[in-house]
């Protein structure tokens, strides 16, 4: 599971393209599942991070012509660094099928950004995630700062640590440290993601994000 928390913001020190090979990733009637969200960790190379990040506010509305952006941040601390964090809407499997076939065929944005700055990263890590029924994104009240938990429970999914794992959030959001923007299962990706008592929980790992000047959350 991964919780998307924001909290108050705090002063902080080219070649060929091949062509991609879209697949639905579900057939029949799970094409026409709910809206899910496309979680896309990049990490970039040191000396190229702040080009890559101005090159995309350049022509980041190129890729939001296609499909919603719902926020877009930088790693500052939490495993590795240099990264980069965003997260995709799409009503469903199909929609997202469709986005990928349009951008592979959108010249504009192939030749003027992704062939050139493909040099620039790493690894690319993509999760397709799904907002737990009782929970909606949230826009905090406030600019910020942004904290992703994710949380490797144990396997079994929501039948067995759902209810102990919203008693857990629920209480922490009370707290009033910070606003909860989202939680969210993981459908593809590292699976049994989400959180609670020691009884269920496996491993935790925090990432502290702070939004980019073209995110939508801020």
């Amino acid at each position: 599971m991964l919780a998307l928390r924001s909290g108050l913001r705090t002063a902080l020190a080219p070649r060929a393209l091949t062509p991609q090979v879209c697949s639905p990733f579900a057939t029949g009637p799970r094409q026409s599942d709910g809206t899910l969200y496309e979680f896309r960790t990049y990490s970039l190379k040191p000396s190229k991070t702040n080009a890559f990040l101005q090159n995309f506010q350049k022509y980041v509305h190129l890729r939001t012509a296609h499909s919603e952006m719902i926020g877009y941040w930088t790693v500052e601390f939490g495993g590795k660094i240099n990264r980069v964090f965003h997260i995709w809407k799409y009503d469903n499997f199909a929609h997202r099928t469709a986005v990928r076939k349009a951008l592979a065929k959108d010249k504009e944005w192939q030749e003027q950004f992704l062939i050139s700055n493909l040099a620039f990263m790493d690894e690319q890590e993509v999760e397709i995630t799904y907002l737990v029924p009782w929970c909606k994104i949230r826009t905090p009240p406030k600019e910020g700062v942004y904290e992703l938990a994710t949380f490797q429970m144990k396997p079994g999914g929501p039948a067995l640590w759902g209810d102990a794992f919203k008693r857990a959030i629920n209480a922490h959001v009370e707290l009033g440290y910070s606003t909860l923007v989202g939680v969210f299962h993981t459908e593809y990706g590292a699976l049994n993601r989400v959180r609670e008592s020691v009884n269920y929980l496996e491993s935790q790992q925090n990432m502290f994000l702070i939004p980019t000047s073209f995110s939508p959350l801020k």
